[in-house]
């Protein structure tokens, strides 16, 4: 997983998805808030790593990067956007080391001391040479993302590749294995460090003469590839939750006009902040099926804040809180949150809605669908009749559950509360005005 913080390659990538390659340049560094020389730079950059994760691109292709990600996105088997995890996540200068460590640990266990003879008299001469204490620290790094393992025993400590995995697995298990972390990286939350094994697995099938085309056995159309670089702060936040530790960042809500703002590292420029700086006490992440998109709960000296992990910039870990005081913030949220359809906070209000079964010959797929979806709803009433039944729900707001009533179209009445079915109405009249005849 990624050593270091690349917001604005987020924020770049995930504008020239949603846009699609509809801004021009200075349109473009306006919204992100960067200049028209960072704009070509970063695109150079991005170009550059895109190409080495994808060489089949050709040069016509990898000329427009808007429109390689425009008309690629049907391969979605091998998510363009995971690229800026592989290529982007460490300085160049960093995996040339760890590659250089990985590879003199394939054979063998070594020791800090006799890797970095190894790398003094392996790395390229443009880059510097790393002492003792760089050393330890990438096997920190490494044995703490299960890449390497040390070896029982006293000092000095002795680490080699964590491959048991697939040295203990034969040809046939592996090609099985494969199969099921390739349907659960495309199917589960989150799907980042799904990929990422998918990839390595796959190299080592190739490498010992699987064909390429017989390892796709499924293609998926990836629907929310924005979801992929929200993950990038995933594990992050995670691991804040665990250490009850406090967050600080630059927030920019979705209404904001920039989505990006660049570091004030030059006090000759130094400028007005762009976004907002929030600091927040993180107690829960939730992720959202139907939008792909991950909410961030915090406790800070407003009380509960929300914040939409897209907007977030510039994360860094604060204090930690006591035990006591986290649980305690935690069980508030729990009991705001009791009715929540998703993470709706507000007063609580009983819905009651009337489903239809659209044909009394077919099976009541509405009925299922209620029974599968419907949270902690109850079915009250059953009328065999008119072939529907009613449906009771206490919720926080109507907000949040009217896009999943909506979706029932003509199967669905709304009977209470009155705001909601007005709302509904209204919804449907002008929804109806749009197919008037001509």
């Amino acid at each position: 997983m990624a050593k270091e913080s690349f917001d604005k390659e987020i924020q770049f990538l995930r504008m020239l998805v949603l846009t699609s390659g509809a801004y021009n340049r200075q349109q473009f560094a306006q919204r992100l808030g960067i200049s028209v020389h960072t704009f070509d730079k970063t695109i150079r950059r991005l170009k550059d790593v895109a190409h080495a994760a994808h060489p089949q691109w050709t040069e016509e292709a990898s000329k427009d990067f808007s429109e390689a990600l425009r008309f690629s996105y049907y391969d979605s088997s091998d998510p363009l956007l995971l690229f800026l995890f592989r290529g982007k996540s460490v300085k160049e200068s960093e995996s040339q080391r760890l590659s250089l460590l990985l590879a003199a640990m394939q054979q063998q266990s070594l020791t800090a001391l006799e890797l970095l003879e190894i790398l003094c008299s392996s790395m390229a001469e443009q880059y510097s040479l790393p002492d003792e204490k760089t050393i330890r620290t990438d096997l920190k790094y490494l044995e703490q993302v299960g890449v390497i393992k040390r070896e029982p025993g006293a000092r000095p400590y002795r680490y080699r590749l964590n491959n048991d995995l697939i040295t203990n697995l034969s040809q046939e298990e592996l090609l099985d294995l494969y199969d099921f972390i390739d349907v659960m990286a495309n199917t589960q939350i989150p799907s980042v460090q799904g990929y990422l094994l998918r990839d390595g697995l796959k190299k080592h099938l190739q490498r010992n003469g699987f064909n390429s085309l017989a390892l796709e056995s499924f293609l998926y159309k990836y629907h929310y590839y924005y979801r992929i670089l929200d993950e990038a702060h995933l594990f992050t936040l995670l691991h804040a939750i665990t250490q009850r530790r406090k967050i600080s960042f630059i927030y920019f809500s979705p209404k904001s006009e920039k989505s990006y703002a660049s570091k004030n590292t030059n006090p000759l420029f130094e400028r007005e902040q762009e976004g907002k700086l929030e600091k927040t006490l993180l107690l829960k992440i939730v992720y959202d099926h139907q939008y792909g998109r991950w909410y961030l709960l915090g406790n800070g000296r407003e009380g509960i804040r929300k914040y939409r992990m897209e907007g977030i910039t510039q994360l860094q870990y604060d204090a930690v809180v006591r035990e006591e005081v986290f649980k305690e913030k935690q069980a508030e949220l729990a009991e705001k949150m009791r009715y929540s359809w998703l993470i709706d906070t507000g007063r609580p209000v009983k819905v009651v809605a009337r489903f239809f079964n659209p044909g009394s010959d077919q099976p009541n797929f509405i009925r299922e669908r209620v029974l599968l979806q419907g949270q902690w709803g109850q079915i009250v009433e059953e009328e065999a009749e008119s072939d529907s039944f009613i449906y009771e729900i206490t919720v926080n707001g109507i907000f949040e559950i009217k896009p999943w009533l909506r979706s029932f179209g003509s199967s669905c009445e709304i009977l209470e509360p009155r705001q909601l079915r007005q709302d509904m109405i209204d919804e449907w009249k002008e929804i109806r005005a749009y197919y008037e005849s001509l």
